[in-house]
């Protein structure tokens, strides 16, 4: 694989029942692999919709003592002032857009793709929609943050994704992300994008995970942002 840091295995798809007229690429968190959220989308699917779970390399990460696991970027820390892998979240990032652009190429339009993830996965997926010049259908963030933020200018930034739909989640009771992370991004992400266009849910009692009830409501977001167009 051209020594890139992409040599990780083929990504866990779950394949629209019918022709495919849309994606989801979904990034999973720290330490895990793309098939548990495979099997998760897999349970909300919609027919004419692509499920895309890559997997991340693995890599020694500093926050684990340097333990080699799956991570799409080095995490230092995670106080709000902690260093950050600027270098492996721009890589990561590139990477993140060939997927984007292979689906394209395979004849779906980036406008009817959603970019989503959980914790680091939904990190580099909203870093990822600030800076591409792929319009994108929406955005899937899911008990994350906004990685790189003082590299953003303060205000309206002026990027493809201007009016890109997002739907922030995060459970009250996370204590690895906690849920001021979540509630200083989105509004962040308000100030930076159309803020009519973000919203942002808390589920009540929920750790660092999902629920049943967030996947229900993803669904709804991902059905109303990508229906049908035969």
């Amino acid at each position: 694989m051209c020594g890139n840091n992409m040599s990780a295995p083929l990504p866990a798809i779950v394949p629209a029942a019918r022709k495919a007229t849309a994606a989801v690429i979904f990034l999973h968190g720290l330490g895990d692999t793309g098939h548990g959220w495979a099997e998760a989308f897999a349970g909300i699917r919609s027919p004419h919709i692509k499920y895309i779970c890559p997997h991340a390399p693995v890599m020694p990460v500093s926050l684990n003592m340097n333990m080699a696991m799956p991570s799409w970027f080095d995490i230092i820390g995670l106080a709000p002032d902690s260093q950050e892998d600027e270098a492996g979240i721009k890589q990561a990032s590139e990477n993140v857009k060939a997927l984007i652009e292979q689906e394209v190429r395979n004849g779906i339009p980036s406008n009817r793709i959603i970019l989503g993830g959980f914790s680091q996965g939904g990190a580099l997926s909203l870093y990822t929609a600030l800076t591409t010049n792929q319009k994108l259908g929406g955005i899937v963030a899911l008990s994350c943050w906004l990685p790189l933020r003082t590299s953003f200018p303060q205000g309206p930034i002026n990027c493809v994704n201007r009016d890109i739909p997002i739907f922030q989640c995060h459970g009250d009771r996370d204590p690895l992300v906690p849920l001021m992370f979540g509630s200083v991004t989105s509004e962040t992400l308000k100030t930076m994008l159309n803020p009519g266009n973000i919203s942002f849910k808390t589920y009540s009692g929920m750790m660092h995970s999902s629920c049943i009830e967030e996947m229900m409501d993803v669904k709804q977001f991902i059905d109303k942002q990508l229906p049908p167009i035969d």
